[in-house]
């Protein structure tokens, strides 16, 4: 229990930059609302998957970040590391 505590202490001190804000203002604005969910909780420091099911973060991984064809969409190279998570809920 009290580890717990004490990650919620450390993810409530993380900041998020004024870029990490405009992309998820402009994901809202084109109207991707999963997408701009899946930014806050990375840039506020959870783990998305544990909020979201597997399935359906690795489809907007893939439709917002991975499969882009322009400069802007692709993921840079520290983004796609952020992206080895582990998932709580599928065990194999």
């Amino acid at each position: 229990m009290s580890q717990n505590i004490a990650d919620y202490n450390k993810q409530i001190n993380k900041k998020i930059n004024t870029e990490q804000i405009e992309q998820i203002v402009k994901a809202i604005i084109s109207g991707k609302y999963s997408w701009a969910c899946v930014l806050l909780l990375r840039y506020s420091g959870y783990n998305p998957i544990e909020y979201i099911p597997y399935r359906t973060y690795i489809r907007l991984l893939k439709n917002n970040c991975l499969l882009g064809g322009s400069q802007q969409n692709k993921p840079a190279k520290k983004d796609v590391e952020m992206f080895n998570l582990k998932s709580n809920w599928i065990h194999f």
